[in-house]
């Protein structure tokens, strides 16, 4: 329940972030449209973000005769976690990945990269399965759409205002000082707040995911694998697409230094270990606290 209120407060802060910088584009009647405009968002988001994010990764939808020791894997532990049975897509790529999608249980799908396929075992692909349904069950693959969308709409704006700013009644920029900055600070603190959504919720995907599979090891030494080999493989349709990052289970983008502080994701040695304590303690008492 925390969780939950803490991601309904952070998408909030998104939503408010937006009507501020609508506000110093056009006053009242800007922060009318700004908010107008992020609702309108959040609907689009609420029914077409799983069409959305498959289409822009070419996803190819699969089934039990096309793809029958998958498509079983992914039945077996959606069974296992009271889910109804997601629709189940590959993406030709050779980058190991993997992300879940869809508005709620009832209407989700889960990928994979061809890659991950290949590079690791039944037992570890099993693990990443879980995590993605356990992504589903805590209903984050609609609030990651959003967000990743409300977060790049807020950075469109923001580069709006840049050009454009707030006007005075004789048409000369009111603020171009204050319009500089909300075009730098407005895309930062947007990227934040999508990193807060999202670090919380890969935590919880990985616990809901072992507590799933009954293995948080398998999920562990996937994470490493993945880790290891996706950094020479680069992952072209995320690349295409960044605000997608988020939903991952390992960050496809690659970056260090400063990058690294506005990662979507935990670093994956915490991840291993709390998976690792897990697994010696039989408990998720490495998420606590």
């Amino acid at each position: 329940m925390f969780n939950i209120l803490k991601t309904a407060i952070l998408m909030a802060a998104i939503t408010a972030l937006f009507v501020v910088i609508g506000s110093m584009l056009g006053g009242q009647k800007g922060m009318i449209l700004a908010l107008l405009f992020a609702l309108g968002m959040n609907f689009f988001s609420y029914w077409f973000s799983d069409k959305m994010v498959l289409k822009m990764y070419n996803a190819q939808e699969v089934d039990a005769s096309s793809a029958p020791q998958f498509y079983a894997m992914v039945q077996e532990l959606a069974q296992r976690a009271g889910l109804p049975m997601p629709r189940v897509y590959l993406i030709q790529e050779d980058a190991p990945n993997a992300f879940a999608t869809g508005r709620n249980p009832e209407h989700a799908a889960v990928a994979a990269t061809t890659g991950i396929l290949r590079v690791l075992s039944a037992r570890e692909l099993r693990g990443v399965m879980a995590h993605e349904l356990a992504h589903v069950k805590h209903r984050d693959i609609l609030i990651s759409t959003i967000s990743a969308t409300m977060a790049g709409a807020i950075s469109a704006l923001a580069n709006f205002a840049m050009f454009f700013g707030g006007r005075d009644s004789e048409g000369r920029p009111a603020n171009p000082i204050a319009s500089i900055a909300v075009a730098i600070l407005a895309p930062l603190a947007a990227s934040l707040i999508q990193m807060a959504i999202s670090r919380a919720r890969e935590f919880e995907a990985d616990r809901g995911g072992a507590e799933i599979s009954g293995d948080p090891a398998a999920l562990a030494s996937a994470l490493q694998k993945i880790e290891a080999y996706a950094r020479g493989v680069p992952f072209q349709a995320a690349e295409a697409h960044p605000a997608t990052a988020q939903m991952m289970i390992l960050n496809p983008l690659h970056g260090g230094g400063i990058a690294k502080l506005f990662s979507t994701h935990p670093a994956t040695e915490e991840r291993v270990a709390r998976l690792m304590q897990m697994a010696q303690t039989g408990t998720a008492q490495a998420w606590q606290g």
